[in-house]
C-alpha cells in the first residue's frame, strides 16, 4: 500500500476540505509522495495568507479512485520535486460563501454528491491512519 500526502483544512463549521487547484477548468488535486514536502508546500500557502493546512497521509489508490469517482485529476509529486503554490488564491472558496442559495445555484454538485464526497474522504482519512 503506497501513501500518499495530502493538505486537507477545516473550516469554522467543522467542513474539511482537500487541497486542490485550479487548471483550465479541471481541479486538480495535489498529493505528495513526500511528507517534508507536502509540509513545505504547506507553510507556502500559509506565507501567502491561505489557511494552516493539516497533513494527512492517504492510500493513493483510494485517493485516486476518489478523484476519479468526482472527476478530479490527480498530481502526485515526487520527493524533492520542486511544486510551489499558484501565486493566487480563490478569494473565497466553495466552503466560505455566505450565501448558501447563491453557491448552489452555481455549484455543479448537489448537497447528496456533496455529502458522498465528504463520507468516502472521511473513509479515506481513517484508512490512512490504520
Amino acid at each position: 500500500m503506497t501513501k500518499v500526502w495530502v493538505l486537507l483544512f477545516r473550516d469554522d463549521r467543522d467542513q474539511e476540505g482537500i487541497y486542490s487547484i485550479k487548471v483550465n477548468t479541471e481541479n486538480l488535486i495535489i498529493a505528495f509522495m513526500d511528507e517534508d514536502d507536502a509540509t513545505r508546500y504547506g507553510l507556502m500557502l500559509e506565507a501567502q495568507d491561505f489557511f494552516s493546512p493539516r497533513i494527512e497521509p492517504i492510500d493513493l489508490r483510494e485517493l485516486e479512485e476518489f478523484c476519479y469517482d468526482y472527476s478530479y485529476r490527480l498530481r502526485v509529486i515526487e520527493p524533492n520535486e520542486l511544486m510551489t503554490p499558484p501565486e493566487t488564491n480563490l478569494a473565497q472558496t466553495d466552503w466560505q460563501s455566505d450565501d448558501a442559495t447563491t453557491a448552489a445555484k452555481t455549484s455543479t454538485v448537489d448537497e447528496q454528491e456533496l455529502d458522498a464526497m465528504r463520507r468516502q474522504l472521511e473513509r479515506l482519512l481513517r484508512m490512512g491512519e490504520e
